[in-house]
């Protein structure tokens, strides 16, 4: 099983992720992530996503290699350091794209790690809102639009 998250300040040089930094650069969409705060022994889901809950993307690589039962396709998004409002949660965040920056991220005539480095910083907190997520999310089996229905749980 690879890896789904990559270390941004780290991927130039990586053994593992360099080769599709310089050269498999993909977009992931998505409209959220969660991350976990620790309350005493208690697990709870921050869902963190836009203010005007518009989709977005996260900076990804792609690798294919050879599995088993043949060519397995993979990808990982990018990782950097929190921005003030996920660092209340975690110490990482991942790379969300601004629009401006998804088009050098997807060029493939841009090999050159100094043009796609200043891309990979956290996104501005000013930008982004946290709501407490429904607690039931700790269950592996949970799923559906009541993750986001707070119950019997804490507000963020």
């Amino acid at each position: 099983m690879r890896p789904v998250n990559a270390r941004s300040e780290s991927i130039v040089g990586s053994a593992m992720f360099g080769e599709s930094f310089r050269k498999r650069r993909c977009l992931v969409p998505a409209d959220g992530f969660y991350e976990w705060r620790t309350e005493g022994k208690r697990k709870l889901p921050v869902h963190f996503r836009l203010k005007d809950s518009s989709p977005f993307a996260f900076a990804g690589i792609w690798d294919v290699w050879k599995g088993s039962s043949g060519s397995v396709f993979t990808c990982a998004i990018l990782t950097t350091k929190p921005n003030e409002l996920t660092a209340t949660v975690h110490d990482r965040m991942p790379v969300i794209l601004s629009r401006d920056d998804e088009a050098a991220w997807l060029d493939p005539g841009v090999d050159d790690a100094a043009k796609l480095l200043p891309l990979l910083r956290s996104y501005p907190a000013t930008e982004m809102e946290a709501v407490a997520a429904n607690p039931a999310m700790n269950k592996p089996s949970f799923e559906g639009p009541e993750a986001l229905v707070v119950k019997d749980g804490p507000e963020f």
